[in-house]
């Protein structure tokens, strides 16, 4: 039995929930499917999948070996294709998809040097803060700011941005400023639509980790929308530093309870493609990292 030939297959029947459908995907038969399956368990002396008439899963020891096999065999086939790209100049249409405030603020002014360095590629970027499907929507590459990318996806960290709280001086004057975590409750926030936690807030402090229930005043699914409430002195906002660092700078937002923290969240490169990634991603990722600050410890 080839080990990467079974992991491949383990990895389509857990992605495709099914024997049948992993069989279709890869050109086998269901029961060429079946048999690599009982082979690896075998090998592996445990089994990987609970299997019903219904449906197919993961068990917790597949669970675990299911996040090892897509990172091996990323690895894997990065190694295949950058042997065999090497020769290849970085050519064709290349899509990407970026939130619209990183977008603008961060990558909009990397895209003319990329340009310069491979004139062969046509850049098309679409900004959305929506999470788009890429295999569907049919991009090669998206900018992901998130603390944990989707498994399904391989993920390259290019940065990490600092969280803050911060509001206008005049809602401070106007408000009182918070002392504690537990007093954000008793402030009108601006909410981040699309924001892991919803109505909550998690803060970092000396004596552990706090979460606070907040009540918005208002949403958006855009932060700059946010930042130009807060400025405006409509409430407090939880935004990243691309985006509310100017205003921290200059004084028109003041940091809010600084001597809490929330977690550094990270700034990704995402793709899809685990069979041969083409070299018009691959300098394009490269290109993100050597531009963009090397990444920190959290």
């Amino acid at each position: 039995m080839d080990t990467i030939d079974a992991m491949r297959v383990f990895v389509a029947v857990v992605e495709r929930n099914g024997f049948s459908a992993a069989a279709e995907a890869l050109d086998l038969s269901t029961a060429a499917v079946t048999r690599q399956i009982a082979a690896l368990e075998k090998r592996l002396s445990t089994r990987l999948l609970n299997r019903t008439t219904r449906r197919v899963s993961p068990t917790s020891t597949g669970a675990a070996y299911y996040q090892r096999c897509v990172q091996l065999l990323a690895e894997f086939d990065d190694l295949e294709a950058s042997v065999g790209a090497q020769a290849l100049q970085p050519s064709g249409r290349l899509r990407i998809n970026a939130p619209v405030s990183y977008g603008i603020a961060r990558l909009a002014p990397l895209l003319p040097g990329y340009h310069a360095r491979y004139p062969q590629v046509e850049l098309d970027l679409s900004l959305s803060d929506r999470l788009v499907d890429m295999v569907e929507e049919g991009y090669d590459l998206a900018i992901r700011i998130t603390r944990q990318p989707a498994p399904q996806l391989i993920a390259r960290l290019l940065a990490q941005s600092r969280v803050q709280l911060c509001a206008a001086p005049s809602y401070l004057s106007r408000r009182g400023v918070p002392a504690t975590p537990q007093a954000l409750a008793e402030h009108d926030f601006l909410s981040y639509s699309y924001a892991a936690n919803g109505d909550s807030v998690v803060l970092q402090g000396a004596q552990g980790p706090v979460e606070v229930n907040v009540v918005s005043c208002m949403r958006a699914n855009n932060g700059e929308v946010l930042r130009e409430a807060a400025i405006a002195g409509m409430g407090i906002a939880l935004q990243p530093d691309f985006i509310i660092g100017d205003a921290l700078a200059d004084g028109r937002l003041m940091p809010v309870l600084p001597d809490w923290e929330t977690p550094a969240i990270g700034i990704y490169a995402v793709y899809p493609n685990r069979s041969h990634l083409a070299p018009k991603v691959r300098s394009f990722i490269d290109y993100l990292v050597e531009q963009l600050e090397p990444p920190q410890s959290p």
